[in-house]
């Protein structure tokens, strides 16, 4: 996990996990509409998995 990456969860969480396919882009989209924290938290924690 880079920086980058990082940082561009912080900022714009669904567009930091568009490489990880569209159903982890749905799920942070929905969570950062719902709230900003939820949306950053899943795209870390979706960024920090290794496997996938």
């Amino acid at each position: 996990m880079s920086i980058w990456n990082v940082l561009l969860a912080i900022l714009f969480p669904p567009l930091a996990v568009i490489g990880k396919g569209c159903g982890s882009v749905l799920i942070v989209f929905i969570l950062t509409v719902c709230g900003w924290v939820p949306g950053v938290i899943a795209a870390l924690i979706i960024l920090n998995n290794p496997n996938r």
